[in-house]
C-alpha cells in the first residue's frame, strides 16, 4: 500500500514473477486501472476481439476497461505494476484518459524512452522486490500532478464504489452542484467511461466476488443482491463484461481451482480456452 497521498489513487503496488498458471489469461472488466512495468520477455495483450494481439516489451498502461482485456504471459515473467483506483491514472498521464480507453499503451508512450529505460534499470538492479516496489513508488511520488477536476471525480466515483454501482446517477451531478453533462465528461476526461458505465462495472464486481465457486450457486439470489432487475438482466450484463454465461463462468472458475488451488491469480483473471 503506497502512503499518502498516493493512496488516494493507488488501490496497491505489486511484484510479479515466475511461471504464470496459464499462457493466457481474461481479465474481465473491473473498476480499475493498471500499470505494469515489465522486467522479463515481452507479454502480449489483446483488449477486444477486434483489435489485433500487441507486443509489449516495456511495459504497458491499461484504463478501465469496457471490455475484457487478454494477457498472455510467458514463462519467467517478471514485472512490477501498480493497481489505480479508477479516476489514478488521470494524475499520472500527459493526455486524456479518454484516449486511451480500450486502448493499452506503452509505458514509453506516456513517460518517454529515456525516462523508463532507466527507471527499469534502476528496477532491474533493485536489491529485491520490496526495495523494487519502493523505487516504483518514489517514481509515482515525482510524477505526481495537479489535475482539474480529479476532486469532483474522485469524491463521485468513491460513492459508486461505496454502493456497489447502486446509486442513483442523475443525483450524483447535482449533489456535487455540477450538471450531469459536465460530470460526465469530466469522468470521460479522467477515468475514461461515464459514472453510468463505471456504476455498472462496480456492480458486476461486486456480483463476481460475490461467487463461491467451491460451493452452490443461487444465481436468482445474486443477481437481486447485486441490484439487477432481474436473473435475465444479470445474464446479459455477465455474457457483455465476460463473453461467457455465469454458468459457464462458474465453470472456468472451478477449473483454476481445480488445477491452480490457492493460486495468487485466482479470484479474476480467467484461462483462455
Amino acid at each position: 500500500m503506497p502512503r499518502p497521498p498516493l493512496d488516494g489513487l493507488i488501490d496497491d503496488l505489486y511484484y510479479l514473477a515466475g511461471t504464470p498458471p496459464y499462457a493466457r489469461l481474461t481479465l474481465p472488466p473491473m473498476p480499475a486501472a493498471l500499470l505494469i512495468v515489465n522486467l522479463g520477455p515481452p507479454f502480449r495483450i489483446r483488449a477486444g476481439t477486434d483489435i489485433a494481439t500487441t507486443e509489449y516489451a516495456d511495459g504497458c498502461v491499461v484504463t478501465t476497461p469496457t471490455r475484457a482485456v487478454e494477457f498472455g504471459y510467458p514463462p519467467g515473467t517478471r514485472s512490477v505494476g501498480v493497481h489505480f483506483k479508477p479516476w489514478g491514472p488521470a494524475a499520472f498521464l500527459p493526455m486524456p484518459v479518454a484516449e486511451l480507453c480500450d486502448r493499452p499503451v506503452t509505458v514509453e508512450q506516456v513517460w518517454g524512452r529515456a525516462a523508463v529505460a532507466e527507471l527499469r534499470d534502476r528496477l532491474a538492479s533493485a536489491d529485491g522486490p520490496h526495495e523494487m516496489l519502493a523505487l516504483l513508488e518514489e517514481e509515482l511520488r515525482r510524477r505526481l500532478r495537479e489535475t482539474t477536476g480529479l476532486g469532483l471525480v474522485r469524491h463521485t466515483s468513491g460513492v459508486i464504489a461505496a454502493t456497489a454501482g447502486a446509486t442513483a446517477i442523475a443525483d450524483l451531478g447535482a449533489a456535487a452542484g455540477v450538471s450531469g453533462t459536465q460530470l460526465a465528461r469530466r469522468f470521460k476526461e479522467l477515468v475514461g467511461v461515464t459514472p453510468k458505465r463505471l456504476a455498472r462495472t462496480y456492480r458486476f464486481a461486486a456480483a463476481v466476488f460475490a461467487i463461491d465457486p467451491a460451493g452452490p450457486v443461487d444465481w436468482a439470489d445474486l443477481a437481486g443482491g447485486a441490484g439487477y432487475f432481474d436473473q435475465a438482466h444479470f445474464g446479459h450484463e455477465f455474457r457483455a463484461f465476460t463473453g461467457l454465461t455465469p454458468t459457464r463462468y462458474l465453470e472456468v472458475r472451478r477449473r483454476f481451482l481445480r488445477e491452480h488451488p490457492g493460486h495468487v491469480l485466482d479470484g479474476w483473471p480467467l484461462p483462455v480456452g
